[in-house]
């Protein structure tokens, strides 16, 4: 039996620092979406949004939010939270709800308005938080995404160089993207000659915080064949798995690994096994995969991502980059969006945002993004709590 169901429409608000309520950018979304996909608001019966912490009440009840924002229709709804992989729940939950048969048609969408700065933990003293804990003891998110790129720099002799080489890279991809907050090439110059934030990374390879919105408009197969779009993208994949015992790196915000020596077993690595559980739902490997959407909270970040999912050996990430085979025009290309180091992070958005520029990719329709006969994408991205992400879509 397939698991597979069609992505009718995609849209999104553009990224930026817009300042307004979440909804807006949410709504905006939708209605974009509801339009590609060439229905009636009324004929989703199932709304699914993905959570804000940082916009009030609102925010905690997002799937609710944005129905009544769109006009009650009599929908149900439901509201995911799964820090950075929020968007992929509640595409998770709507592809439950379709196969189940309890409806035919989803929206899925997630926005949010972000604060200046990082994004950090709400403030008083509160020891029982994990996220507070570890911004206590100085772990900010710069800290730690500089924690992982010093480790691939002493592990694998990668260069603050390479890390250059990927934020060129994503923003020579994201030069034209309508929807990217930041259209500017930058050069290896421009990234060396910026402010280090936390050695190595400097400020051009840290992603910034944005305001954005992101929507899907999903369906069961025999409804898109009603429609006549059997031929519709598909979701073919979507894991969501957590870290298993033990962990081989530390993954924020824990503060430190599992103790492996005394049980006797094999370490693992979370972001490692997102994409595994994906590969085998979706009967593929990574040999088919034709672009892919990646998590570049960091520049170094995202040469992790490349090994996590098996597109070359570990420590060979750093090679792709230098031969430009993930740049437009190479063998697989990686962020094509223009990913973080274009958008900035909009949280409950960007699982969902990646998900957008993977359809767009495989209907041809990505302009000067476009890749060569895409017929297969991947995403992976990684939050706080054990939370992370890959979803696979297909022609």
């Amino acid at each position: 039996m397939s698991n597979d169901i069609a992505i009718l429409g995609v849209g999104m608000h553009p990224w930026g620092k817009w300042g307004n309520n979440f909804v807006e950018y949410g709504v905006h979304a939708a209605r974009a979406a509801i339009a590609d996909a060439g229905i009636d608001w009324k004929d989703v019966g199932f709304v699914s949004g993905a959570a804000t912490m940082r916009c009030g009440y609102p925010g905690y009840v997002a799937g609710a939010t944005f129905a009544q924002a769109l006009g009650w229709q009599g929908a149900e709804v439901n509201t995911s939270y799964a820090a950075c992989a929020s968007g992929s729940q509640a595409l998770a939950a709507a592809r439950t709800k379709i196969l189940s048969g309890e409806c035919e048609v989803a929206l899925v969408v997630g926005a949010d308005t972000t604060p200046k700065g990082f994004l950090a933990p709400a403030k008083g003293y509160r020891p029982e938080d994990p996220d507070w804990v570890r911004f206590y003891l100085g772990i900010t998110n710069p800290t730690y995404f500089a924690l992982y790129a010093r480790r691939r720099m002493d592990v694998y002799g990668d260069t603050e160089e390479d890390f250059g080489l990927v934020k060129v890279k994503n923003s020579e991809h994201g030069f034209t993207n309508p929807n990217a907050r930041y259209k500017k090439k930058f050069t290896l110059d421009d990234v060396a000659q910026s402010a280090m934030v936390a050695d190595p990374l400097r400020l051009l390879n840290v992603c910034a915080t944005s305001d954005g919105g992101a929507a899907l408009i999903v369906c069961s197969m025999d409804y898109a064949k009603k429609m006549g779009k059997g031929d519709a993208v598909k979701v073919a994949a979507i894991s969501t798995v957590t870290p298993t015992f033990a962990s081989e790196v530390v993954e924020m915000p824990d503060i430190a690994t599992d103790s492996a020596a005394a049980a006797g077993v094999d370490a693992q690595r979370f972001r490692a096994l997102l994409p595994i559980k994906a590969y085998e739902q979706a009967g593929i490997g990574p040999e088919d995969v034709s672009v892919a959407e990646v998590y570049d909270l960091s520049s170094a970040l995202e040469l992790d991502w490349y090994e996590d999912l098996q597109f070359c050996a570990r420590g060979e990430a750093a090679k792709l980059v230098r031969e430009g085979a993930t740049k437009l025009g190479g063998r697989l290309p990686v962020n094509t969006s223009g990913g973080l180091a274009c958008f900035g992070e909009a949280v409950p958005a960007q699982a969902l945002a990646q998900v957008c520029e993977l359809t767009w990719q495989l209907r041809g329709q990505a302009g000067d993004r476009q890749v060569d006969n895409a017929k297969v994408g991947i995403t992976a991205n990684q939050g706080l709590f054990g939370h992370g992400s890959s979803v696979i879509v297909k022609r």
